[in-house]
C-alpha cells in the first residue's frame, strides 16, 4: 500500500486560499523556508491550471509579507523542482520560497544557478 501524499494534508497551513496553501518546509534551507502547494494533487508543476497558478502567486506575495515581518530577510530564492532529474522528491507540485540572509553563504552570486555544482559562479560578458 502506498503512503498518503504528505502535501495533500493541509494540517499546519500558515496561509491558504481556495486552490493552494502555504506550509513550513519540514527540512528548511534557511529560517522561514516555506512551500506553496496547490490543493489538487498533481505531480507536475507545469500541469497546474491557470487558476491554480494565480492562487499560488497570490500566496507567494502573502508569504513574502509574512516572512518580511517575522524574519526580515535580505533576499529570496524561489524554486520549483519538476521531475526526479530536477530533484523533485515528493510527487505533488510545490514552490519553495527561501528567505536569504547576508552571510548565509560565502558568495551567493548566481543564486539558483547553484543547482548544478560549478555553474553558480560566472562572469557576464562585458559589452556596450
Amino acid at each position: 500500500m502506498k503512503s498518503p501524499c504528505p502535501f495533500c494534508d493541509t494540517h499546519g497551513a500558515l496561509l491558504a486560499n481556495t486552490l493552494a496553501y502555504v506550509r513550513a518546509d519540514k527540512y528548511p534551507v534557511t529560517a522561514g523556508h516555506l512551500l506553496i502547494i496547490p490543493l489538487r494533487h498533481e505531480a507536475d508543476f507545469f500541469a497546474t491550471t491557470p487558476d491554480e497558478l494565480a492562487a499560488i502567486w497570490d500566496l507567494v506575495t502573502e508569504a513574502r509579507e509574512l516572512l518580511d515581518g517575522r524574519y526580515h530577510p535580505d533576499g529570496y530564492n524561489l524554486g520549483i523542482n519538476v521531475g526526479e532529474a530536477a530533484g523533485q522528491t515528493i510527487a505533488h507540485a510545490h514552490l519553495h520560497l527561501i528567505p536569504r540572509y547576508r552571510g548565509d553563504m560565502d558568495n551567493p552570486r548566481g543564486g539558483v544557478r547553484g543547482v548544478i555544482p560549478g555553474k553558480q559562479q560566472y562572469e557576464p560578458e562585458q559589452g556596450g
